[in-house]
């Protein structure tokens, strides 16, 4: 039955030329049927690329809009309207607009886990595989950085150059795993290397062998000698990396990292979007794109080289 869904997915994207993308979070009869899977900014740039009139997003709503931010002339839709992403959502434009007041002379670092409307009050966009190297090479010394204060504590002890100021927000999935549930995955697992998202808790990527977005983290697993790994981020990853390698052993640092708003899109969704009985289309007036494509075009002009 399961195959019998994928073959109809697949028969139904090349019938009405959709491109369809798979965040890695996403479960894997999912990335079976994607034509490109990894992280979200690398997933819009793909669309862009693509030569599809229509693209499908199977992660949430914030990626749905990068799509649409670099590919206005498709038509973009996310198979499961109700999928977000808390951190995308903790701010605000009014709370945003209180922020640069009080941190006047400041630059607004913006993470991509921010809403289109948000990015449009920002300076520059980075991804976590991005953030040091962009914020190295800006003119600013004071930075203003939204919303993952772990994210940006990780990237303050990278810049110790730039005065970066840090709000009380980032990713509930990642931030509520502790170092004790840390420090009992390294007793239970000593030989396996210890890889971790940067939208973990500073106590957590100190303890850690490798500190990575999730295609790096997944990449490092791959090429290393070792043969087991304790994955500190999503735990779809564990699930992606066991078929990918089999040879290996790959635990998850806690039963509990699991990001319920991108494991809402199941299979089925994916088929139901295709047949045009669910998801919806996102839609952004040119003025919010094009406000918001300033801080992307940023940041790839930063990242470049």
């Amino acid at each position: 039955m399961l195959k019998d869904i994928q073959e109809k997915i697949i028969r139904l994207k090349k019938e009405k030329d959709v491109c369809i993308l798979a965040h890695c979070y996403q479960t894997h009869d999912i990335l079976e049927v994607a034509d490109y899977v990894g992280d979200s900014f690398g997933l819009a740039q793909k669309a862009a690329q693509t030569s599809a009139e229509n693209v499908m997003m199977c992660g949430v709503r914030f990626m749905a809009e990068t799509v649409k931010i670099l590919s206005p002339e498709k038509h973009v839709f996310l198979p499961k309207a109700e999928a977000g992403c808390p951190m995308a959502e903790q701010l605000d434009p009014e709370l945003l607009a209180q922020l640069k007041q009080k941190y006047e002379g400041y630059a607004v670092v913006a993470y991509i886990n921010t809403t289109a409307e948000l990015k449009t009050m920002c300076d520059v966009c980075v991804t976590s595989s991005s953030a040091s190297k962009i914020i190295k090479r800006m003119d600013a010394d004071k930075i203003l950085f939204i919303p993952d204060c772990n994210l940006g504590s990780y990237i303050a002890k990278q810049v110790p150059e730039k005065e970066i100021k840090l709000i009380n927000g980032g990713c509930p999935t990642h931030a509520k795993i502790g170092r004790r549930e840390a420090l009992k995955a390294k007793e239970q697992h000593p030989d396996a290397l210890f890889l971790v998202h940067p939208e973990c808790i500073p106590e957590v990527t100190e303890l850690a062998d490798f500190v990575g977005s999730t295609t790096e983290i997944m990449d490092f697993a791959k090429k290393s000698d070792a043969k087991s790994f304790i994955i500190g981020t999503e735990n779809s990853i564990v699930q992606h990396l066991g078929i990918e390698c089999p040879e290996k052993l790959f635990y998850p640092l806690s039963k509990d990292c699991v990001c319920h708003n991108m494991q809402l899109t199941k299979l089925a969704d994916v088929l139901h979007c295709l047949e045009g009985t669910d998801g919806e289309e996102i839609t952004m007036d040119e003025e919010t794109r094009l406000k918001a494509k300033v801080c992307i075009d940023e940041m790839l002009r930063l990242g470049n080289g």
